[in-house]
């Protein structure tokens, strides 16, 4: 492509009416503040705690006139805010900080400057998802441990579901294929509530993308977990705290949608209130339904005997899934709480694949085949807890609490062969019956001292696991599958864990420091049917973590934290069953694996103001560690897939989230994420590594016009993947959504269109190995919409009482997160 560096007449005059146009506005600016310095004034006031009575910091105070915000700022590490230049006139002030019910103030300026004096913030007993000035609170919060996102003051949580809300928050990214990365990586945990869910840890990208953004709270991303989170999750904790109406009398919100491609969605929240008895009632259901999805894949042998092997075709996905939450709060008294909740869940996802395969070696040979695979899950999580208030603090409480969880995930596929020219093997049929069961006890302990806060606790998760998988294979003349008793066996894992916890926490006037440490023993024992094999673990390990925060001036703050992470093997990866449902290919998990050890170190720099920047490094580094290890069987020309514990792994990286309101209406935010990864490991008594910068940017803009409207264009791009034996390609992301409040704040019209220039996109994964590369192809949906009307109904008054401590059990490494 060439371009004519010719230019016109016209273009030599457009820098001129440029320069001309910029004076003019930059005089505009200049002259502006002059108009009104004579009737300007200044506001100003100071926030404290209603209880403690300490300054509140770095609260959100906004001026609005005429029902027009006009000037935000923030208070300083003293609470104090000062507003100059502002004209006569009659003000609302309104004041909003997480943690703290929002409060409203009138105020009129009439040639003089007023002082507020001290304001009081009550503590909120209720998450700020209700605070009438949603769009004007702080969108990021930095904390000593973590890093908040307020959804509900994102305008785009009426459009967006929660899994493309992710792609706006400070340290995580979706790729191209909806995986979720933390600081890129998948090793992380996912917590609903301070709790695990068992329909999250599945498979969390089909759950997310079914739920709504206007049903959370808040996306909570713990880079430093306190003691008391069990130690999993190398790179950290993911917690979406979900908004909850909370008051007497009831109210709810019903979300419709549709999504093309894809499918329907449907999600219903009812909260009823009435006197010390509460109920929250949660539950959505969807369909993801795609087909000719073209998938192509590229084996190429490069040993004594070289062959190629190209399979090419299509795949159809019919996923299907429903969950509930019932949670019941009953007051027998100020100080004594009781709380129950039930998650029950279940689904099915079905994929038919149809490729065409071809063998290029010495004995060429070629088939057509249809693979069908239905893999089903349902469960039901059971946790009950028991609060224990005391008189002389509200923040001295003991906790008692115990959860059930119980999933069965049966899968099965049959693998028909057509069009053979030189190929024997019959047809195949699978069947994988997996169930799981969890027990755990805990109790909780924070005692206030003055500065001081402590915290203890006792812990013991039972865990079992079984799956039974069978094979059989399809005989020509009895026209029927028989069961292959080599390839068919049993399997039965227990894992138990008991673990203790301690640590402490100074509130001082810039200091904020954390410390404490977790000890745990885990005891593993492993059983085939067979009794041919027996695994036997034990360990114990000892958890430190530390976390400083320094409040500096004018909005900014430091942050530095140091912990240790734990990650041990969920049942997926110990599953020794050899799945050879994809042809010339088998994957099976490893009874052996042991768990991996991380070492995390975060600095991070804060600055809120009238916009926000959060700036961090991180360097975190782990032996032993988990890897997909992927090899070249030459004599059956077959690839084997498994996992093993032979990685080495050092990561370096850096963070840059800003948030600024240009005006009134019109934000603009910028989040990205850089790494440089060094890995090794030996594969067949060879030393492989790999190195390279990866990371991901993202950039976004919203604007409110007038009437209720809203609109936001987004764009994100990923650098490809590093792993161990190759790497993934890049990505982007486009996204232009808008919202329209149809009735103001009870229903509500929105849509979105992401990628419309493009239909597909290629989804590459790279593979190398001694004796073979491999290249797996899969074009995604790329362009898509989707439209989700909201009707919120009800009217609540007082408030329902939950739990502070419960159960969090996120100390496995789940199939999602490898």
């Amino acid at each position: 492509m060439s371009y004519e560096r010719k230019q016109t007449k016209s273009s030599k005059t457009e820098p001129n009416m440029l320069k001309k146009s910029f004076l003019l506005f930059a005089l505009m600016l200049y002259f502006m503040p002059l108009v009104h310095a004579q009737n300007a004034q200044i506001l100003s006031g100071t926030l404290i705690d209603s209880v403690t009575k300490k300054p509140v910091a770095f609260a959100t105070v906004n001026f609005q006139k005429e029902k027009t915000t006009i000037k935000t700022v923030l208070t300083d590490s003293l609470g104090r805010f000062v507003q100059n230049g502002l004209p006569d006139g009659s003000y609302l002030v309104n004041l909003a900080t997480i943690g703290y019910a929002p409060k409203q103030l009138p105020a009129v300026l009439n040639g003089k400057n007023l002082d507020l004096g001290t304001i009081r913030l009550q503590p909120a007993t209720a998450n700020l998802g209700e605070v009438a000035v949603t769009g004007n609170r702080p969108v990021i919060r930095q904390e000593a441990d973590r890093i908040a996102y307020d959804v509900q003051a994102d305008a785009e949580s009426k459009t967006l579901t929660v899994l493309d809300m992710m792609r706006k928050v400070p340290l995580l990214a979706v790729d191209a294929d909806d995986n979720i990365k933390l600081k890129g990586s998948g090793n992380f945990k996912i917590l609903i509530n301070n709790r695990p869910s068992g329909m999250v840890t599945r498979d969390p990208k089909e759950v997310l993308r079914s739920m709504p953004a206007s049903s959370i709270q808040k996306i909570e991303v713990i880079t430093t977990p306190p003691s008391r989170f069990d130690a999993e999750g190398l790179s950290g904790i993911i917690n979406i705290i979900t908004a909850k109406k909370v008051d007497n009398g009831y109210n709810g919100s019903l979300s419709l949608r549709n999504q093309w491609p894809g499918g329907p969605g449907a999600n219903l929240n009812l909260t009823w209130k009435q006197g010390r008895f509460g109920v929250d009632l949660s539950g959505g259901t969807g369909i993801w339904k795609v087909s000719d999805i073209r998938v192509r894949e590229i084996r190429t042998n490069t040993g004594t005997n070289p062959s190629t092997l190209i399979a090419a075709g299509n795949n159809s996905i019919d996923n299907k899934w429903l969950w509930g939450t019932a949670a019941l709060s009953y007051e027998l008294d100020t100080l004594n709480l009781f709380t129950l909740e039930i998650n029950p869940y279940g689904g099915y996802n079905r994929q038919i694949t149809d490729q065409r395969f071809d063998l290029n070696a010495q004995a060429p040979s070629s088939y057509r085949a249809e693979n069908n695979r239905l893999f089903e899950w349902r469960g039901t999580d059971y946790t009950a807890n028991y609060q224990r208030g005391f008189k002389n603090n509200r923040e001295h409480l003991l906790t008692f609490s115990f959860k059930y969880f119980r999933t069965h995930e049966p899968n099965n596929s049959t693998l028909a062969y057509m069009d053979k020219q030189n190929f024997t093997l019959p047809d195949l049929r699978q069947e994988n019956k997996s169930f799981f069961s969890e027990q755990t006890a805990q109790a909780d302990y924070v005692s206030p001292l003055g500065k001081v806060t402590l915290e203890a606790g006792l812990k013991a998760i039972l865990r079992k696991g079984d799956t039974d998988f069978e094979s059989f294979a399809f005989n020509p003349a009895s026209q029927i599958y028989e069961l292959q008793i080599a390839q068919s066996n049993g399997y039965t894992n227990t894992q138990d864990v008991f673990g203790a916890y301690t640590s402490a926490a100074l509130a001082l006037k810039k200091w904020t420091v954390k410390a404490g440490a977790r000890i745990e023993y885990t005891d593993i024992k492993g059983v085939f049917m067979s009794g041919s094999e027996q695994v036997k673990q034990n360990y114990f390990n000892v958890i430190p973590t530390v976390s400083l925060n320094r409040k500096l001036t004018e909005g900014n703050s430091i942050s530095l934290g140091f912990t240790q992470r734990i990650e041990r093997p969920a049942i997926y990866f110990l599953n020794p069953f050899v799945d050879r449902s994809r042809p010339n290919f088998e994957q099976s998990g490893n009874p052996g694996l042991r768990p991996v050890l991380s070492n995390n170190f975060d600095l991070n720099y804060s600055h809120s103001k009238k916009g926000s920047v959060n700036l961090g490094l991180s360097y975190n580094f782990a032996n032993n560690t988990q890897q997909t290890v992927v090899r070249y069987d030459a004599e059956r020309q077959v690839t084997r897939i498994t996992y093993q514990n032979i990685g080495r792994e050092r990561r370096l990286g850096s963070n840059l989230n800003i948030n600024y309101p240009l005006t009134s209406k019109w934000s603009i935010s910028a989040n990205g994420t850089l790494n440089y990864i060094w890995l090794e490991g030996m594969i067949e008594g060879l030393l492989t590594r790999n190195s390279g910068l990866t990371g991901y940017a993202s950039a976004n803009s919203a604007y409110k016009f007038e009437k209720t409207w809203k609109a936001t264009l987004s764009f994100n791009y990923g650098a490809p993947d590093v792993l161990l034996q190759g790497a993934s390609n890049n990505y982007y992301f486009l996204g232009m959504s808008g919202s329209k409040d149809l009735i103001k704040d009870k229903l509500t019209l929105s849509a979105m269109v992401a990628n419309p220039f493009k239909k597909y996109r290629p989804y590459t994964n790279f593979v190398q190995g001694s004796n073979f590369t491999n290249e797996y192809s899969r074009e995604n949906y790329f362009r898509r919409f989707n439209a989700t009307l909201v009707w919120k109904f009800g009217k609540l008054q007082g408030s329902i009482k939950k739990n502070q401590r419960s159960i969090r059990n996120d100390d496995v490494k789940s199939q999602s997160s490898g």
